[in-house]
């Protein structure tokens, strides 16, 4: 391990001093605090003259001002040595800002102030020098497209009509968000997308704040099954039969409760803790729901919606990257929404912190009427990756084993545009009751006399 000397601090500020392109290259992580307290004159003159002047001081400027005497660079250092000095310099200043850190978060465990602390370690830890130049867009296209295919690691929701509207399904990396009003159904998506994905073999995991394991999995038994949630006590045997044969050929699914008011590092901790016990590697992960946690990185107040939820999304988005997982989750729509058929931003609560953090959002409508039916509609609120916004799908649902199906019916063939847009548009007008009778002349001429007749009887 380099130790970071008062001669080896002297010799980068020499260097840099010699190769002015050098410096350039440092200044982002350039921190006049790294230094020997008897060379940070010297760096804070340095960094100071070459801000106001665009140009850096020569060795007697440096001697009168500070009066340190920096020595030329032997002629044997004069080139051929940048990438020593980039990749010594930059494990120095990450040493020194990682140092400080420690120090800093030790007064704050001390009173017990454990937000920050990741944040502060975490950014030390990450400074780095920027070496990745970009992408070259002439070079080579085909390869180019064909990144973006393989990096996304696209994922199909597992219904159809959602996939066509948003490319080919959700990207990890990315954050998604199911709204609804109170009891209308978030729970019961994110749910049933985990069968949907137990179906294609991925491994997830459902981050529950608020109903219990032994509720979720339950509901998930019938929606596996396909035996009404009323039934499953009744029918244990045959339910016990067919999740263990499903086992066979769908991928591992875990359920885990946390109280609410629980951060994004309590998600990691316990998505860490899975993978060393169990070895299993997550492809997505669904938190029922986002209003339920806290930040880490600030101290807000759980009534201060757009400041926590901001924060929030921008965190569980992060995760998400971080561990290379499609990331669900369901935010709650105000009151505002409660007689809308057609949701806007303005509908969800907390306002569009977290809109703006989401790449992709959608608005779940049904009511009593419609889940009799055995219908809901998603509306595409915001889709990052795709022209999807505005478009509504209906999907099919089973009022008995909880199952979120496509209807069977594609609003974007061809051949049936004009008929399905129509339908899934006017998805109320297929719920509205509809009066059959309409009385003939003669009847209603009928009624009317008998009306005035009853009339004069009571009056008099």
């Amino acid at each position: 391990m380099t130790e970071y000397t008062y001669d080896l601090q002297k010799l980068f500020l020499e260097m840099m001093l010699n190769e002015p392109q050098a410096f350039i290259r440092v200044q982002n992580i350039f921190n006049v605090e790294n230094f020997d307290l008897r060379l940070q004159p010297v760096a804070e003159f340095i960094d100071t003259h070459s801000k106001k002047f665009n140009t850096l001081p020569d060795l007697k400027q440096i001697l009168a001002i500070t009066n340190v005497d920096l020595d030329p660079v032997p002629e044997e250092l004069n080139s051929g040595h940048t990438d020593w000095l980039l990749e010594e310099f930059e494990g120095f200043t990450r040493r020194q800002e990682l140092e400080r850190a420690i120090i800093i978060t030790a007064d704050l465990l001390e009173v017990g102030d454990y937000g920050p602390v990741e944040k502060i370690i975490k950014d030390a830890v990450q400074i780095s020098l920027t070496k990745d130049m970009g992408t070259d867009y002439f070079e080579d296209p085909k390869a180019r497209l064909l990144a973006i295919k393989e990096n996304n690691g696209q994922i199909s929701t597992g219904w159809a009509n959602l996939d066509h509207a948003l490319y080919g399904g959700f990207n990890r990396g990315e954050l998604n968000i199911f709204t609804a009003g109170s009891g209308v159904g978030k729970s019961l998506f994110l749910q049933n997308l985990a069968v949907n994905w137990l179906n294609q073999g991925l491994n997830g995991l459902i981050i529950t704040l608020e109903l219990n394991e032994e509720l979720t999995s339950l509901r998930i038994d019938s929606m596996v099954t396909d035996i009404a949630t009323n039934r499953i006590f009744k029918e244990l045997d045959d339910v016990e039969l067919k999740v263990r044969i499903k086992s066979k050929s769908a991928g591992q699914l875990r359920v885990k409760y946390l109280p609410a008011q629980s951060t994004i590092n309590d998600i990691r901790s316990y998505v860490k803790e899975l993978q060393v016990q169990t070895g299993i590697i997550l492809d997505y992960i669904c938190v029922d729901y986002l209003d339920l946690l806290m930040p880490v990185s600030v101290k807000v107040s759980p009534e201060n919606l757009f400041v926590k939820d901001k924060y929030v999304s921008e965190e569980l988005r992060n995760l998400g990257k971080e561990l290379n997982v499609v990331m669900v989750t369901a935010s709650q729509l105000n009151r505002g929404s409660v007689d809308e058929t057609d949701f806007n931003h303005s509908h969800i609560s907390g306002g569009i912190s977290k809109i703006n953090t989401a790449d992709n959002v959608f608005g779940i409508f049904s009511n009593t009427a419609m889940k009799e039916q055995g219908r809901y509609q998603l509306q595409l609120m915001k889709t990052r990756s795709s022209n999807g916004v505005g478009k509504k799908i209906d999907l099919a649902f089973n009022v008995d084993t909880l199952r979120i199906l496509d209807t069977g019916m594609s609003a974007y063939d061809p051949s049936a545009t004009t008929n399905a847009t129509a339908q899934s548009a006017n998805i109320m007008n297929s719920i509205k009751a509809k009066s059959t009778v309409s009385p003939t002349p003669a009847a209603a001429s009928s009624n009317q006399a008998k009306l005035k007749s009853l009339m004069g009887k009571i009056n008099s």
